[in-house]
């Protein structure tokens, strides 16, 4: 079950205050939790996509339809676990090591919201520039 956004928050809160209490006990105990065991789940992903590509190359050399059929299913299989599981990965906020407090990161693009409203603002931007420009 997952938590509501009010206990993301919370435990957000008291990861970002133990790492500004003790950065070194926080990192020693980063690697046992589960960013580890998503991250492996990660690997393994791409690793059976990468022997599902192997099996799909070589069931297509030896001319064995079936071996193919398997490495493509395995390589889809791979490819989606590797993505859901990518995405579950927890974000921590970065900290920085000589002040322990929390890096603020710097947004991507233009400007925030979902993709359907930067589609719009464009729009309406381009809508004024020929209004303005004839």
């Amino acid at each position: 079950m997952p938590l509501s956004e009010h206990e993301q928050r919370l435990l957000e809160q008291m990861e970002r205050a133990l790492y500004a209490e003790d950065p070194k006990f926080a990192t020693a105990l980063e690697g046992s939790g589960l960013r580890t065991r998503t991250r492996r789940a990660v690997y393994a992903s791409v690793a059976g996509f990468v022997v599902g590509v192997g099996l799909l190359m070589g069931g297509l050399f030896v001319h064995q339809q079936w071996v193919s059929v398997v490495g493509f299913v395995l390589m889809l299989a791979g490819a989606v676990f590797a993505v859901t599981a990518w995405r579950r990965i927890p974000r921590l906020a970065a900290v920085d090591p000589r002040t322990g407090r929390p890096v603020r990161r710097k947004k991507r693009g233009g400007g925030g919201g979902s993709i359907v409203d930067r589609m719009e603002q464009r729009w309406q931007r381009r809508q004024e520039q020929q209004r303005g420009g004839f």
